[in-house]
Parts: structure tokens; C-alpha cells; sequence
């Protein structure tokens, strides 16, 4: 299938699944790697609290506040 016929395809909300090649995705810049960080008893408590407050996991809330942080400094 030409990728214009595809294109046609998607804009009328037709379902192009059977066409992508799944096993060979990949989302670009998404790629993880595990890292270790030593916290204070203190904050790791005070993180678990933020967690619960926000219905999350306290490496949901470490990689959010992160990610912020890393927004601000590129603006």
C-alpha cells in the first residue's frame, strides 16, 4: 500500500492496523534506562505522601517533577 493511500485511509477513521508492522514499532526518544538514586528517609516519605495524594506511584511523582524541571530549564 502507498503511504498516500494509508494517509487517505487513516483521515477517514478507518482502523490501519492490519497494515502497520506492530513488532517493528518503536516510540523514538522513549527508550528507558534504569538509574539509582539514594533519598533521605525524610524525603522518600514525603514523596510516598505526595504519591498517595496524587493516586500515583513515587516514581510517577520523581519522573514528573523531573521531567518539569528539565521543561523549565530548556525554556
Amino acid at each position: 500500500m502507498r503511504a498516500n493511500e494509508l494517509d487517505e485511509k487513516f483521515d477517514a477513521g478507518e482502523d490501519i492496523t492490519a497494515h502497520l508492522d506492530l513488532a517493528a514499532a518503536r516510540r523514538p526518544l522513549r527508550d528507558q534506562r534504569r538509574v539509582n538514586v539514594d533519598f533521605p528517609g525524610w524525603m522518600v516519605e514525603s514523596l510516598d505522601r505526595e504519591a498517595q495524594r496524587l493516586g500515583v506511584t513515587r516514581q510517577s511523582v520523581i519522573k514528573m517533577w523531573i521531567a518539569e524541571r528539565l521543561e523549565q530549564r530548556a525554556s
